[in-house]
């Protein structure tokens, strides 16, 4: 990307870059006048596949291990259930202490649960392993796990064996990731991605916080939902919103979608919400887009409702 344009507003990724270095890098072409821009990242576990196999092709097996890991990474900042600019800013070794407001988890929080006896679990685990393996082996010591290395490494004697094993690898890699991104832990390449805990974590360990973590998006759900909400809308009142949303996006020289997409559109015009609650309720409506826009889309709403009731 030998761009060098200060007023790039929209920078997309059809598929995942292989670290989070070019990442950051490629986005980072977006805004440089200080004006809003959006990034857009299309990540498919076909991607993963094809990187790896990549990865997999090259002669020297040292950088392949740091190659494999900075893949890891961003596949982990491509499901991150916690604010993107933190995971960003994390693996580069700053902390952000407050959300950014910004990106997509920001915007449209996923739903959270109490994960302080889970995620004090993980973290008794690293500890009781020697803070010397990485995700995979711990997880299977969580799980009670038997296989030889396990064994072979008597770690199936650890008073952490086997106390997580109600829950399923998918949910203990998606707790593990949340807490390297949270910063309770640490990930040390140098040393094959073996887990550390930072001091940070001492706090949760001996009971004297609570954590809500994320829970993991279930892909089927969201596509059963998706499925489901295709209500009948007001064709009137939808090209209305439609109207308005091009007004924005041109005084803000960006693409109609990046105000709200077709299918919020449709909802609104299907739900007619009526005030700022309601239309909090639509998908594609977060705290930051109802900050900016909520108001000029309610109001085009009322004046709708009225103008049919006369």
């Amino acid at each position: 990307m030998g761009i060098d344009k200060s007023n790039v507003r929209f920078v997309v990724h059809y598929d995942m870059p292989k670290s989070i270095e070019s990442y950051y890098q490629e986005t980072g072409r977006a805004g440089r006048d200080g004006l809003p821009a959006d990034a857009l990242l299309l990540f498919g576990y076909g991607d993963v596949a094809v990187a790896r196999g990549l990865i997999g092709n090259g002669g020297n097996a040292e950088q392949n291990r740091i190659e494999l890991h900075k893949l890891n990474c961003m596949i982990g900042f491509a499901e991150a259930q916690t604010c993107r600019r933190r995971v960003l800013l994390g693996y580069f070794g700053d902390r952000l202490e407050q959300d950014c407001g910004n990106c997509d988890i920001c915007e449209s929080p996923p739903e959270r649960f109490d994960a302080t006896e889970d995620a004090q679990k993980a973290l008794s685990c690293v500890y009781r392993v020697g803070q010397r393996f990485g995700m995979g082996h711990v997880i299977d010591v969580l799980r009670g796990s038997q296989n030889h290395r396990i064994q072979e490494l008597k770690h199936d004697q650890l008073s952490t064996f086997g106390i997580g094993k109600q829950h399923s690898q998918d949910f203990w890699g998606n707790l593990f990731r949340q807490l390297i991104h949270l910063g309770y832990l640490e990930q040390d390449l140098a040393n094959f991605s073996v887990l550390k805990l930072t001091e940070g974590a001492r706090p949760l360990l001996r009971g004297e916080m609570r954590l809500e973590l994320a829970k993991p998006r279930d892909t089927k759900v969201v596509e059963k939902k998706s499925a489901a909400k295709k209500p009948a809308y007001d064709g009137a009142l939808f090209q209305e919103l439609r109207e308005l949303r091009k007004g924005i996006a041109d005084e803000q020289q960006v693409p109609p979608f990046v105000v709200f997409a077709d299918a919020t559109l449709a909802e609104m015009a299907a739900q007619m919400p009526k005030d700022k609650w309601e239309l909090l309720k639509i998908t594609g409506v977060g705290q930051h887009k109802m900050a900016r826009y909520g108001d000029a889309f309610l109001r085009v709403i009322r004046d709708h409702l009225e103008k049919a009731e006369n």
